[in-house]
């Protein structure tokens, strides 16, 4: 091995370190809290007390990630049941639930989209029905982000492969990765990604928010009530990237030197329509008219995506190989059935309702109405979701909190959870979601960029929905 090599290797195993050692102490605190609540002195029901012991357990190993999401979700669902806690039926209750198999629809499709080639075909048509400036190919790679929010139920792939598509793009502008242009397009598709995620029910932690919403707040959440809650916000978002983008990277090139030739010239190389890119669009637009349309027909979204999930499977109608479909992350859904089977048994041995009355003790003084609620709820989300940096662990840990202190105190669930599920969406920091890691990959954009955006979208958010919980929800029947 020469000396470079060394020096390089030498510099990973520094970079490890750290990293190896916060996963150490993490697993230590995580094993250590099952004894140290089980069998502490305090004045609880044995069983909510045994139940906060392995819920600290998962809580802690999620935190620090010690290991995947979905393998601590299991052992924490297996020690419910095998230090009889609860009953087996009741420890992995949450995969009889319908929305983990909503959550596997969903991925279904946008394996389907993304193996088809469907959604560069989208994404080139839309930037090149946008114009050639720099202005407006910043809005159109922002208006794709948006669109593909309903064909690939992750912020993660869509920024990666967006990602792709702009540095093409920035390379036709003759600049690097580093450049103000790359970094404005770069920087406006990621934070675009986390805001739609919590705007739209395609993601992860929002799935998981209207099924915790529905669970333990025991309102029905329609995915187009919530679709039309939110689309003020997407339109005002959509406009604020655009404008925020161009204000604070001034272009080193105001217009695409190869202009629409260039766009219509990548356009041209994907070719006639393929049959595959036909059946994942009809079938992905079916999909998403029936999710539209849930409150005049009410059936299920879960059934709707599972449905045209599987049809994507099968031979002759379908798009994707078996191949293709290994590829499709399952464990996203067993972390899913284990985060509500863990709420599940949490509730069932009134462990919840000691965990929502010790959180809210000091948030309750404040909580009067809507309007309160709201300043109060967002900004407790937004400083919770730094502790608990993963949006998905956070909402799965706290939104059955949030539904309790809300039925107590005979205040609205779907109000509240949607503002504790948009709170979600503030971010300051690169750790707090992996959409943002997956934007910083590139290189194109700095932690002192994210700080800056995420600044000016966490206080604007923070003011738009105040003007839009009081006085536009109500008016959608969101109370």
């Amino acid at each position: 091995m020469g000396v470079s090599a060394v020096s390089v290797a030498a510099h990973d195993i520094r970079k490890t370190e750290p990293f190896r050692a916060g996963k150490l102490v993490g697993a230590v605190l995580g094993i250590l809290a099952i004894p140290a609540l089980w069998f502490a002195p305090l004045p609880l029901e044995p069983r909510a007390q045994h139940a906060l012991a392995v819920g600290a357990f998962m809580v802690i190993f999620w935190i620090v990630e010690v290991i995947p999401h979905a393998m601590t979700g299991l052992v924490g669902c297996w020690l419910f049941w095998a230090l009889k806690v609860v009953p087996a039926e009741v420890a992995f209750r949450g995969f009889s639930n319908e929305n983990p198999w909503f959550l596997l629809g969903a991925l279904f499709i946008g394996a389907m989209v993304t193996e088809s080639g469907l959604d560069r075909r989208v994404a080139y048509t839309i930037l090149s029905w946008v114009g050639t400036s720099y202005s407006r190919i910043l809005l159109g790679f922002i208006l794709t982000g948006f669109v593909m929010a309903f064909m690939i139920p992750a912020g993660p792939p869509r920024v990666i492969l967006l990602g792709s598509i702009v540095l093409g793009v920035v390379a036709g502008f003759g600049l690097d990765h580093k450049s103000n242009v790359a970094r404005a397009m770069i920087l406006a598709i990621t934070f675009s990604a986390t805001l739609f995620d919590k705007s739209i029910i395609a993601s992860t932690p929002s799935i998981l928010a209207r099924t915790l919403i529905e669970r333990f707040g025991h309102v029905p959440v329609y995915w187009s009530q919530w679709f039309i809650a939110y689309l003020p916000l997407d339109i005002i978002n959509i406009v604020a990237a655009w404008w925020l983008m161009n204000w604070l990277y001034p272009p080193e090139k105001n217009e695409l030197p190869g202009g629409r030739p260039f766009l219509r010239q990548h356009l041209a190389s994907l070719g006639k329509w393929s049959v595959r890119e036909k059946k994942a669009a009809f079938w992905t637009a079916l999909a998403v008219a029936m999710w539209a349309t849930d409150f005049w027909h009410h059936v299920n979204p879960a059934i709707i995506g599972l449905a045209i999930g599987l049809i994507a499977t099968l031979p002759v109608i379908g798009v994707l190989s078996g191949e293709e479909t290994k590829k499709i992350n399952f464990f996203i859904v067993i972390f899913m059935g284990a985060n509500i089977s863990m709420a599940e048994a949490m509730r069932e041995t009134k462990a919840l309702d000691v965990v929502a009355d010790s959180l809210f003790r000091f948030l309750a003084p404040y909580i009067h109405n809507v309007l309160h609620s709201t300043v109060i709820l967002y900004w407790a989300g937004f400083l919770a979701h730094l502790v608990l940096a993963s949006e998905t662990s956070m909402v799965a840990v706290t939104m059955p909190l949030v539904m309790n202190f809300a039925v107590k105190n005979h205040l609205s669930p779907l109000a509240l959870g949607m503002v504790w599920s948009f709170a979600t969406g503030g971010k300051l920091f690169i750790y707090q979601s992996l959409v943002l890691i997956a934007g910083y990959s590139f290189g194109s954009f700095t932690a002192k960029d994210v700080f800056k955006v995420g600044l000016f979208f966490l206080i604007t958010q923070s003011l738009l929905m105040l003007l839009i919980v009081p006085y536009y929800w109500p008016l959608i029947g969101v109370r």
